[in-house]
């Protein structure tokens, strides 16, 4: 693709990136093939071609973002399927991590929109204020008939009662059981802590009883993720910068031999902090990202490692794996997650269209719930026809976007491996019969 940016726009380490990004599309259309949003909408600004035709003119016009532009990009879910079918190699996720900023930086949204991104910006990266605010939506539910539109999602989103807080992630060292093999670092998360402390818990569990010592950086936070994906880069490096000494800390002591993580939205952006700091001014926070990312690990990459022991106790259920678009597309985890529950004893079908994402894509179930419904819809048939007594997945929004929209439990894949090689019952299968 030939670009045209000036001498002066190369010099900006983000232009060049997205320059070099651009060159290496040839327009071949392969990408719309698996775009959610194309195959939906059937608009070629909708796809992952037409969007990058929209990104290159805005990036070079050095104008404020248009408002058709600011539509099209919004309406983009990144969930990178389109870097998976890509022949060429185009780097989609970091071009459109600076479109968004540059929209961020130039556009002015309309009151509502900017107050709405404002307000999820501030409440879901700090669980304490996103405790509080659920707590709150429960009291406004009668008011849900006479709101439509993104107020009405936000209620219908908000689970009916909380989990109590988790007393195992309030405690830093959680020690191996028996002679140690290895020593990790856990990322609670933020959103997840609130919505499914469980998922903490069986990975804190599973991880001891293999051998596993297991440290929980009480002042780590938010990944940097949930602001990052708005274009919302200063708040995004600001807490990615304070969690990367944090980790930084932790190998400087005793020494880690991997920092994981149970949220694979959170384990993509993680695994990027070299490249978010690759410019940064502060060497030193340059290395420590670089040596963070290196070690950064999905639950279920390390679990490969480890030689999982099971108990047979929760073997013949029938699983509907959901790959996280974030784990697939963006880590390229594929077969780990599967293979881990069949060791485990369970039966694994393989979820039709598995690659097209189910709606969830961090705050785009808030943002633009209309074509997210669509995708949830069209995830849960697609789930149903596997017939299956449960369905797991490695990343907590993709667990409470289908779970919202099936009756069948959806659980997190480390409570399912928890359970198989000892632990408790994951909540959400309750007393359900046949499961």
């Amino acid at each position: 693709m030939k670009t045209e940016f000036t001498l002066a726009q190369l010099a900006d380490p983000d232009f060049a990136c997205s320059n070099d990004i651009l060159r290496k599309c040839v327009h071949c259309g392969f990408c719309t093939a698996t775009c959610p949003t194309y195959l939906e909408l059937g608009d070629e600004r909708d796809s992952p071609r037409g969007r990058i035709y929209l990104m290159q003119q805005m990036l070079e016009s050095g104008a404020p973002a248009p408002a058709s532009t600011v539509t099209h990009l919004d309406r983009c879910l990144g969930c990178l399927s389109c870097m998976t079918t890509c022949p060429s190699g185009v780097d989609y996720m970091h071009l459109l991590e600076h479109g968004r900023a540059y929209v961020e930086e130039t556009y002015n949204r309309p009151l509502f929109d900017r107050g709405l991104r404002a307000l999820l910006a501030l409440l879901l990266p700090r669980p304490k204020l996103f405790r509080v605010a659920l707590r709150a939506a429960r009291y406004m539910q009668p008011l849900k008939s006479f709101l439509t539109g993104r107020p009405r999602a936000m209620l219908e989103m908000a689970p009916a009662s909380l989990p109590p807080a988790s007393e195992l992630t309030a405690r830093r060292l959680h020690e191996a059981k028996g002679a140690r093999r290895a020593r990790v670092a856990l990322l609670a998360g933020c959103a997840q802590k609130v919505l499914s402390p469980e998922i903490n818990d069986a990975t804190i569990r599973l991880l001891t009883r293999h051998g596993v010592e297991v440290i929980v950086p009480q002042d780590a936070g938010c990944c940097g993720a949930m602001t990052l994906h708005m274009g919302k880069e200063a708040s995004g490096r600001a807490f990615a910068a304070h969690n990367i000494r944090v980790f930084a800390r932790e190998m400087a002591g005793e020494g880690l031999d991997a920092v994981l993580i149970n949220t694979s939205g959170c384990g993509t952006t993680v695994k990027d902090y070299g490249n978010l700091f690759a410019h940064d001014a502060d060497l030193s926070l340059r290395e420590e990202a670089k040596k963070v990312a290196t070690i950064a690990c999905d639950i279920t990459e390390f679990l490969e490692r480890i030689d999982l022991q099971v108990t047979g106790e929760a073997a013949h259920l029938s699983v509907a794996y959901h790959s996280a678009c974030s784990l697939q597309h963006g880590q390229k985890i594929v077969d780990a997650p599967k293979a881990l529950l069949r060791k485990a004893g369970f039966r694994v079908a393989d979820i039709p269209e598995g690659h097209i994402c189910c709606g969830s894509a961090g705050t785009y179930n808030l943002l633009q719930p209309e074509l997210s419904g669509r995708l949830k819809a069209r995830k849960v048939a697609n789930i149903l026809k596997t017939s299956p007594d449960v369905v797991a997945a490695g990343n907590v929004g993709c667990i409470v976007q289908i779970a919202s929209g099936l009756e069948l439990p959806v659980v997190h894949t480390v409570e399912l491996l928890d359970w198989a090689s000892g632990g408790p019952r994951p909540p959400a299968l309750g007393g359900r019969e046949g499961v």
